[in-house]
């Protein structure tokens, strides 16, 4: 079996900044991804990330606000989605739609 795409959404802002989540169910857990999913969520601007939160293959959970990376501490895809926003919501100035 192969991943299974479970969540996807993607808009394009006023301003033309991008947010875009897609969040994947693989077909087995790993040390790595204990929690069974793969997710690649995306704000930016002009081609340019300014929040991110995915756990690429040998990082982890972790998350992007500008340059700076920091470890995500995983709860679950819900809390996942809930935590981006609001780091996009802050970025943007107070608002994320």
């Amino acid at each position: 079996m192969k991943a299974q795409r479970i969540f996807y959404d993607k808009a394009v802002l006023a301003d033309g900044a991008i947010v875009e989540m897609t969040i994947w169910q693989l077909p087995k857990s790993s040390s790595e991804r204990p929690h069974g999913l793969k997710y690649s969520l995306f704000f930016g601007r002009n081609d340019k990330r300014i929040v991110g939160y995915d756990n690429e293959r040998g990082k982890g959970d972790h998350k992007h606000l500008g340059e700076v990376e920091t470890p995500y501490m995983f709860v679950n895809a819900e809390q996942l989605v809930a935590d981006f926003l609001a780091d996009v919501e802050k970025a943007n100035g107070g608002h994320h739609e």
